[in-house]
């Protein structure tokens, strides 16, 4: 079997060893997670705890895609304008 050595954080350390079940090794707790499907009912109430409203979220995704859609158009832009020398 071929072993790889990882950099990982102290706190990713500690996250890693509290999701060890026994005598599970590292690579059995990543293997594991690897495996794992997500449903979306694991995601349930992930927000509610942020202190943010509905319709602050709202504005602040509105916002963002402005933003991004902003910057996409100044790029295309500057595309067009090299594209067409």
């Amino acid at each position: 079997m071929t072993v790889k050595t990882i950099t990982i954080t102290e706190n990713a350390y500690n996250m890693l060893k509290g999701m060890k079940h026994g005598d599970e090794s590292f690579s059995e707790v990543i293997a594991r997670i690897g495996s794992e499907k997500k449903s979306i009912v694991d995601f349930l109430g992930l927000l509610k705890d942020s202190g943010e409203s509905v319709e602050e979220m709202q504005k602040r995704v509105k916002e963002t895609r402005k933003r991004i859609s902003e910057s996409i158009r100044k790029r295309h832009d500057r595309f067009r304008h090299f594209s067409s020398n």
